[in-house]
């Protein structure tokens, strides 16, 4: 009897064992789960952005918003000055909040969703827009973005191909002013082009930077960061 007792109790605490096995293991995937991705609202990407609390000549309280993201109790708004490159991040439980930016100049923004469970995030998509200012007839280009080679990258040293995206409000780019050197920022002038790409030689053990600017048909121009690149 002593005997069954002892085998009914062994198995009732690996019954026990095995239920907080079980237990610890749905929790912890639970933990994993990210939040998704918040789909951005407003402002929309690519337009100009009219709508907002008109503050003064110079700024504009503009309302960002955004839809909820599964299994997100959190967000994070980034918003950049693609002029200056200026970035702020502001934490919110909401999906919508008000930001004081500048009149009549260029931004991105995204949405980071923050899981209440764990430390996973996801980011949205970038988008960009040009906050309206004083009434004009034409808008400058947004400031154009290193494709390839990515910025903080290795290449091979010969002929290579440096690659940008760049878009207008107004569709009326007219064409890329390109300098590329090995000084920071860059001075020397490789090219004018009205494609999105040039071809550059690079030699073995140098770092690279190269900026792009764009010029409208008005002769609007916007300047782009400075991109670098190593060569193996």
């Amino acid at each position: 009897m002593k005997r069954f007792k002892k085998i009914i109790s062994i198995i009732i605490a690996v019954g026990i064992i095995l239920s907080c096995s079980k237990e610890e293991e749905e929790t912890a995937m639970v933990e994993l789960i990210p939040p998704s991705a918040a789909a951005l609202i407003f402002p929309q990407n690519n337009t100009e952005c009219n709508e907002g609390i008109v503050i003064s000549d110079t700024e504009t309280d503009v309302l960002f918003q955004w839809e909820e993201a599964e299994n997100a109790s959190s967000y994070v708004l980034q918003i950049t000055n693609l002029n200056t490159g200026t970035s702020r991040n502001i934490s919110t439980n909401s999906t919508e909040f008000f930001i004081r930016i500048l009149r009549g100049k260029p931004y991105s923004w995204s949405v980071v969703s923050k899981s209440g469970t764990n430390n996973l995030t996801t980011e949205s998509a970038v988008w960009r827009f040009y906050n309206a200012g004083l009434p004009e007839e034409s808008f400058p280009p947004f400031p154009a973005e290193a494709v390839s080679p990515q910025p903080g990258s290795s290449v091979d040293e010969g002929n290579i191909s440096l690659v940008w995206q760049a878009s207008d409000i107004d569709n009326d780019i007219a064409s890329y002013t390109v300098l590329a050197d090995t000084v920071n920022p860059p001075v020397t002038e490789i090219g004018i082009t009205s494609n999105n790409n040039i071809n550059v030689t690079v030699s073995s053990g140098l770092v690279y930077y190269w900026k792009v600017i764009t010029t409208d048909i008005i002769g609007n121009t916007s300047d782009s960061q400075v991109f670098q690149f190593r060569v193996n």
